[in-house]
């Protein structure tokens, strides 16, 4: 009885909007147009689960369901055309002030129809198929995305950057993320990687498995996980991360109980208190943009990088610097008003060192 409510209510939006929409169909392009409007340029696209979608050419009114695809809707300067998003949605910040629709999981499907989307975006493993199916019922396209390797998040923002037609934005993005990434490989070639548990939850411990792009990220920063697992999200004993003993224990900011000022508490807690990370406190904390496959993970690597290889990342020390006694030649010049030879190692010395 509530999905023909939905229905009812969502026909009823459309019919006010005066919104024509088409069903996925595998036409060339073609423009279709309400009673009293322009006509809107369509075309056929395939998003990331292989489905083929008739989309507007150029999408004005963009509802998004993950809070990744906000971040990288506001990456591609698309920003104006996001008419909605999800609670979670807080990055940038001015994304939480954009209406909301509820859940990742979710979403209302009222509030949804209220703002007249023509594309909402999902992606395959956040958004359930049932949300897919009810908007393709409706006739409103939902693009789904699915990147599972850091490398993927790059195409994945390129193809988005297509269907939202800002394609130069995209491959600026995606061109950006990939000289960064460049240079930090480059930075860590040869460093041993460290062992990492990567907590997700805390109790029951929840880690990430090695075919998300969560682990792949963490390979990039220069670490290897000890958790060898074919599930996204594996649930792990505590006597296997004992026996396994990872060199740090990684937190996501708002995914565990546990603050970069409270790290104490595990040394209290049964099991983790005999963890050599513990006691040595070798603990790193990022921002959820690790778990968000958006172009900001690249600095969640980089950041993840310097805490787990400070050494690498340090500021060489400038050498020491000697005093050397004026000689009598110079002690001449001065004398008659000629000025003495200047030595000094960087412009900002220049003063100091010459100064009358």
């Amino acid at each position: 009885m509530l999905v023909s409510k939905s229905k009812i209510i969502w026909r009823a939006a459309l019919f006010v909007a005066g919104l024509v929409l088409c069903l996925p169909t595998r036409s060339a392009a073609q423009t279709v147009s309400a009673p009293g409007t322009a006509p809107v340029a369509m075309h056929d696209v395939t998003d990331e689960m292989g489905r083929t979608l008739h989309v507007p050419v150029n999408p004005m009114r963009i509802v998004s369901l993950a809070p990744s695809l906000t971040e990288t809707v506001y990456a591609l300067g698309a920003e104006d055309r996001l008419v909605g998003d999800t609670d979670y949605c807080d990055y940038p910040p001015e994304a939480k002030k954009k209406p909301k629709v509820g859940g990742v999981i979710d979403p209302s499907l009222e509030e949804i129809a209220a703002l007249h989307p023509d594309l909402v975006l999902v992606t395959k493993d956040a958004n359930r198929l049932e949300t897919v199916r009810a908007l393709d019922n409706f006739g409103v396209p939902a693009y789904a995305t699915n990147p599972r390797k850091v490398e993927e998040i790059l195409t994945s923002t390129e193809r988005l950057a297509e269907v939202l037609n800002v394609s130069e934005a995209g491959k600026t993005v995606a061109d950006d993320m990939q000289k960064r990434l460049a240079a930090l490989q480059a930075k860590l070639s040869g460093v041993l990687p460290r062992r990492v548990l990567f907590v997700v939850w805390k109790e029951p411990l929840i880690s990430v498995g090695k075919g998300t792009f969560v682990a792949d990220a963490i390979g990039r920063a220069g670490a290897v996980s000890i958790v060898d697992s074919s599930k996204d999200w594996p649930q792990v004993s505590m006597e296997e991360v004992a026996r396994l003993q990872p060199d740090y224990l990684i937190f996501a900011a708002s995914h565990t109980d546990v603050t970069e000022h409270d790290f104490e508490s595990l040394a209290n807690l049964p099991g983790w208190r005999i963890l050599n990370a513990v006691r040595a406190r070798h603990y790193a904390v990022i921002s959820d943009a690790v778990i968000r496959p958006a172009p900001r993970i690249v600095s969640a690597i980089e950041d993840l990088a310097r805490q787990l290889h400070p050494e690498i990342f340090a500021e060489p020390r400038e050498p020491e610097k000697t005093t050397t006694p004026p000689t009598s030649a110079s002690l001449v010049d001065s004398q008659v008003g000629r000025s003495p030879v200047c030595s000094f190692e960087s412009i900002d010395s220049v003063e100091s060192s010459c100064a009358r």
